[in-house]
């Protein structure tokens, strides 16, 4: 699997990527995970409702096709684009949301954090506070879009939304939890390696 480090992207334009890899991907493509973090944006999935933004005001706000609700994309937040082809890998979407929440879970763990899953809100949670989201997109049995997570970044955004479509919802970041400093770097090998190991063992 391709690991792609994008750095600092505007979102349009990575969602475009995304698109045309997609698109145009054949069945030799390797599957890419794609390293990045965005400019402050919020963006709004496929079925998104209006009536979760609450006070938007100086970010942008971007209507995309992925799956959920609005949440919000800003520096200081890993974010892991999974383009993935689960045809050739032999398992649904179900699956792939699963290998995603429970790599979070597990790197959360290097950091002696407890988190947890949410019955029927996908995610990832500690204390009952948001620490992860996840919104994806499958094309022809292709994924894109992925999973968001709070490292140590400005969570005041937040507060203009009901984050992922739920009134009240708190979040919380890695920064605020772990005993010792954290970096952005050293948590994007530490989870795409966790990502690469969980797909593999479930092909």
């Amino acid at each position: 699997m391709n690991i792609v480090e994008l750095g600092h992207q505007d979102y349009l334009t990575t969602w475009q990527s995304m698109k045309e890899f997609t698109d145009t991907r054949t069945s030799e493509s390797e599957d890419e995970l794609w390293i990045v973090e965005h400019p402050s944006v919020f963006t709004q999935g496929i079925a998104g409702k209006s009536e979760h933004e609450l006070n938007i005001n100086n970010i942008p706000l971007i209507k995309t096709d992925r799956g959920g609700q609005v949440t919000y994309h800003g520096p200081g937040q890993l974010i892991i684009y999974c383009l993935i082809d689960l045809q050739t890998k032999g398992f649904g979407i179900k699956k792939m949301v699963s290998i995603l929440e429970e790599s979070v879970i597990q790197l959360l763990k290097f950091y002696s954090i407890d988190a947890q899953l949410k019955p029927g809100a996908p995610g990832v949670y500690v204390n009952q506070s948001k620490i992860a989201a996840l919104g994806l997109k499958v094309k022809q049995g292709k994924t894109y879009h992925g999973l968001s997570v709070n490292i140590d970044m400005d969570l005041q955004p937040f507060a203009q939304i009901n984050p992922c479509g739920y009134p009240g919802l708190q979040v919380t970041q890695l920064s605020d939890l772990a005993d010792n400093d954290v970096s952005l770097s050293q948590v994007s090998k530490q989870l795409t390696q966790l990502i690469i190991t969980n797909i593999n063992q479930h092909e």
